[in-house]
């Protein structure tokens, strides 16, 4: 039997089905999948059927935060055959005015894996860009190179936020990504970080890494400064209210930087509370060149990855997973697919 791979065809329809591993080309490595994150991005093209403009017009493989085995040796790169390499999932195009000033996380023309229609990591093997593959150091394993990604994109939120030295921080969300970005606001320097996540499993996962406190919902957290809000508040949840409770929990003048991504693509939002606080927003995409932080982080145990994550399915246990995060099981975190086996260690083949 040929290989397989997880295809979304549409909103609620995650099936596995047979793979046809195409042809790779003279700037590309082939991988084998050594494990994948499953992302609040997949489950928005499983529960939605898209993102923005970005939708499923045909089934499509997803799955961007990945991690692999080298199948040859490139020497070009430093590493031989079996060596464990992250991915960059994104290829922007180098030749907008966005590239050229720096800001290629917002390039429009970004070649994306596991965004449709370019097929993702959910299968046993995948060719990629030879200039997207990351080494890592011999300590980093399967799990902490697939969680790279993710931590990427917490670097980058908490870069766009600029926490002072000591700031109280209001949290939004306390999902894979918003409990990253507890433990990168807390390396750079943040003080007390309150955290408001509706899953009871959740909270207890933020105040094991340390907040000052976990509450279901704004009106829970004391009164900071008089209750007056906090100056600093980050947005990671996936409600359609985000940007409304971000505005609710900053304090006049203060900052704000929504980092989530709403279900239904759409914010609503109490535009007088908004105004009046002056507030500053900045929207968060993605990443910028982050990935040497993200290696010192997790390799110096400055930032916790394993954690976060809680399950660890096989390929034929995918589709349950989406569903089961969808609809907010109980006890999920970060969910990990193995493409080739849970026991897979890239020299099986």
């Amino acid at each position: 039997m040929g290989d397989q791979a997880l295809y979304l065809s549409g909103p609620r329809d995650a099936r596995v089905a047979s793979y046809n591993l195409r042809e790779g080309g003279p700037d590309e490595v082939l991988l084998d999948v050594a494990t994948v994150g499953l992302c609040g991005s997949d489950l928005h093209y499983y529960k939605d059927g898209g993102i923005g403009a970005a939708l499923i017009a045909e089934p499509f493989v997803p799955g961007h935060e990945f991690a692999g085995y080298v199948a040859a040796d490139v020497p070009e790169l430093g590493v031989a055959r079996g060596d464990l390499v992250a991915v960059d999932p994104a290829r922007p195009c180098g030749q907008c005015e966005w590239c050229h000033q720096g800001h290629s996380n917002l390039c429009p023309n970004v070649a994306f894996i596991g965004a449709p229609p370019i097929d993702g990591a959910m299968t046993a093997k995948l060719w990629v860009p030879r200039a997207q593959i990351v080494k890592l150091p011999p300590a980093l394993d399967a799990l902490a190179a697939v969680m790279l990604e993710p931590l990427g994109v917490a670097i980058h939120a908490v870069d766009l936020a600029k926490p002072r030295l000591l700031e109280t921080v209001t949290v939004l969300g306390a999902g894979p990504i918003g409990l990253l970005i507890v433990q990168v606001l807390k390396a750079a320097g943040a003080g007390d970080i309150f955290v408001v996540e509706p899953l009871a499993h959740r909270r207890a996962m933020a105040e094991l890494l340390g907040v000052a406190g976990a509450f279901a919902t704004l009106a829970e957290i004391p009164a900071v400064d008089g209750g007056k809000g906090t100056s600093l508040v980050v947005e990671a949840t996936n409600n359609p209210l985000g940007f409304r409770d971000a505005v609710l929990a900053a304090r006049i003048g203060g900052r704000a930087v929504l980092v989530g991504i709403p279900d239904g693509d759409i914010y609503t939002l109490p535009a007088a509370e908004a105004r009046r606080r002056g507030l500053k927003i900045k929207f968060a995409r993605r990443m910028g060149e982050v990935y040497p932080r993200a290696i010192a982080l997790v390799a110096s145990g400055r930032v916790d990855v394993s954690t976060l994550v809680t399950h660890r399915v096989d390929l034929a246990g995918t589709p349950g997973t989406f569903a089961a995060l969808a609809d907010n099981a109980p006890g999920y975190g970060k969910a990990l697919i193995y493409p080739n086996g849970l026991n897979f260690n890239g020299r099986e083949k």
